[in-house]
């Protein structure tokens, strides 16, 4: 027993912590382990942070700028329309037939211009409740304004075929015709070309449509039996550029094809867990950034997720393909012209943001349906007796022909 007298600190024994194998040891190992986790931590979150950032900055490189459109349209400003809706967005998307590089060269000669050969107005409304995509026929006759050509010389204004607008002077004339056209400001533009709509098909794993009868069209490429088919992204292509084998050859027909498999492509998406699935979702946005040209301020990750973030929370019903009301132009029927007032109706509901109806039955090139009103056109009848009162009641929104999202094509 030690002496602990004389205030005399007691010794400690090989038991104690102060020992090489007592607690104060295993203090310091846990000390180190501890530290050591730590640090292992924080390295694997840097690694993870770079990694992510890796990816971040590939996938925001892709997309390529397009600043010469940006300069063009800031030129014009003062005479293009304002937004009469604060939050909601008009995106135009514009589809380049061009043939420029190997893999577009095999759909044509590269006769070094390019047009547009599909265009959609793209309304997503305030709040993100409803998307509208409207679109323009390529053949519709509009006014073209005076619009700056790749050499830098300047074309004269002119009466033509819309996507002659984007062979002129590209993406900032097209804007600048549309917005002509419809009164309806243009906030963002996105351009891609064959490859890209490929590649973005493929990156989903293909997207299933339905065919009434089997298609053999070799001007398309395209083979295929009657049902349902999910197409790869050669067979897409094909398949939303064909005129001669399927339906009645028409443009409006092929848009409206066009429209049931954008349907189908947001379907695949969304059925797919794609957008909360990251290794499913990092192909789709490799391909999708790879083939696209946008305005600079979408040119960037977090400026098309800005965009887009509220999106996947849009009922399939809601979003809805229409064509703007159109008919064969009257001094060539291989053409088409607007039918007024009716357009001019659609435009105005996308201005003011204001709500657009599809369905399947509205006939062609006719006036919009309102589903109660009478064949007198009136909305309420007066009241009986010696002082007349109408009934004064909010029409429905007119409704146009179109489809949406949640359409099966095979039913």
């Amino acid at each position: 027993m030690a002496d602990t007298g004389g205030g005399s600190l007691p010794r400690l024994g090989p038991g104690a912590g102060a020992s090489a194998s007592g607690r104060g040891l295993a203090r310091r190992r846990r000390r180190r382990w501890v530290r050591c986790t730590a640090f292992g931590i924080a390295a694997l979150v840097v690694a993870a942070a770079g990694a992510g950032w890796a990816v971040y900055a590939k996938l925001s490189g892709n997309i390529t700028p397009d600043e010469a459109a940006a300069a063009e349209l800031a030129r014009y400003e003062k005479e293009r329309p304002t937004s009469l809706v604060r939050d909601a967005r008009n995106v135009l998307l514009i589809g380049s037939d061009s043939r420029e590089g190997d893999d577009n060269a095999r759909y044509g000669r590269d006769s070094g211009t390019e047009r547009s050969d599909t265009t959609i107005l793209l309304h997503l409304s305030a709040g993100r409740s409803s998307a509208t995509a409207v679109s323009l026929p390529r053949d519709l006759m509009v006014e073209l304004p005076g619009c700056r050509r790749p050499d830098g010389s300047r074309s004269a204004p002119r009466f033509a075929m819309f996507n002659q607008a984007f062979a002129l002077g590209g993406s900032a004339c097209t804007i600048r015709t549309v917005e002509k056209l419809t009164d309806v400001r243009v906030d963002h533009h996105v351009v891609v070309d064959f490859h890209g709509f490929k590649e973005m098909v493929d990156a989903v794993d293909g997207v299933e449509v339905c065919l009434r009868e089997p298609v053999d069209d070799r001007a398309a490429k395209l083979r295929l039996p009657a049902g349902r088919v999910t197409l790869n992204g050669e067979q897409a292509l094909g398949y939303v550029r064909a005129r001669k084998s399927l339906g009645d050859g028409s443009d409006t027909e092929r848009m409206e094809r066009q429209q049931r498999f954008l349907g189908a492509l947001v379907n695949k998406v969304r059925s797919n867990d794609v957008l909360l699935n990251p290794v499913k979702l990092y192909p789709v946005l490799d391909a999708a950034t790879s083939s696209l040209t946008t305005d600079p301020d979408l040119a960037s990750l977090r400026g098309l997720y800005e965009l887009v973030r509220g999106l996947r929370d849009i009922p399939m019903e809601q979003v809805q393909f229409l064509t703007v009301p159109r008919e064969s132009y009257a001094y060539d029927a291989n053409r088409d012209q607007l039918v007024e007032p009716e357009a001019e109706k659609l435009f105005e509901r996308l201005r003011k943001d204001s709500p657009v109806v599809v369905a399947g039955d509205v006939p062609h090139g006719s006036a919009p349906l309102r589903p109660t009103e009478s064949r007198d056109g009136s909305y309420g009848d007066p009241y009986p007796g010696p002082f007349t009162k109408t009934v004064v009641t909010v029409s429905p929104p007119p409704t146009f022909r179109g489809n949406t999202a949640a359409e099966d094509t095979c039913e």
